[in-house]
């Protein structure tokens, strides 16, 4: 990170009270086995703790974000990123040394326009449910959704269905729109470890009923266009 050459990829994390684990997510990210030219992105969501500062001593360049959700700030990153590829991670999201070699090597060999990838997601048991999920039940539709912690799109393709934006699920919404004007796939690789915290904090039926109950809004707002 931090280079002056034009890059390939640009990561694009959006993050709001998040220095418990900003620091590991951009260490991760500035060890990738790469020779190609990468930077980082942080879009602070007006954080009340030492998110800025914790990213930008990791090389990142820091974006003034909004509280309107991680969507909106997600397309404040692409906007101002200038990478080809736009890869967007959560800030307790993990990405392995290999992620960007993996990702570009899949896209560009299955000629994609987006990508995910298989994930591992921290906290024991009860985490297992949503890994498999993500791993083995979403990537059977067509065209497959994709986790917002882990998102990998060729920046003419997010232009092309217009971004990201804040809504119920909207990782949910850009990926099926995105699958529907451009080919996308799951990378069969685990390159990518996200933070099960929330099924930690609330419980598994408590954690899923929040998401059905987003997933009900979501189809409801597109209903009502």
């Amino acid at each position: 990170m931090g280079r002056d050459t034009q890059p390939v990829v640009s990561f694009i994390v959006p993050a709001r009270n998040e220095a418990a684990y900003l620091a590991s997510t951009l260490e991760h990210i500035q060890n990738q086995t790469t020779t190609r030219e990468f930077d980082c992105l942080v879009v602070d969501g007006q954080s009340d703790d030492e998110t800025p500062e914790i990213a930008r001593k990791h090389g990142a360049r820091v974006l003034d974000g909004t509280t309107t959700g991680q969507g909106n700030d997600r397309h404040l990153g692409a906007v101002s990123a200038k990478g080809q590829w736009l890869a967007f991670v959560d800030a307790d999201t993990r990405v392995a040394p290999s992620y960007l070699e993996a990702m570009l090597s899949f896209v560009q060999r299955e000629r994609l326009e987006g990508a995910t990838s298989r994930c591992r997601v921290t906290g024991g048991w009860r985490t297992v449910p949503f890994e498999w999920l993500f791993n083995y039940v979403l990537p059977r539709l067509s065209p497959p959704p994709f986790p917002g912690f882990n998102v990998f799109v060729h920046r003419d393709a997010y232009v092309g269905v217009g971004g990201f934006s804040s809504g119920p699920n909207e990782d949910m919404t850009f990926s099926r729109r995105l699958g529907q004007q451009y080919r996308t796939s799951v990378c069969p690789e685990v390159v990518v470890e996200t933070s099960g915290r929330r099924i930690e904090q609330e419980g598994l039926f408590r954690t899923l009923s929040y998401y059905t109950k987003l997933e009900y809004q979501r189809q409801r707002r597109l209903r009502l266009g």
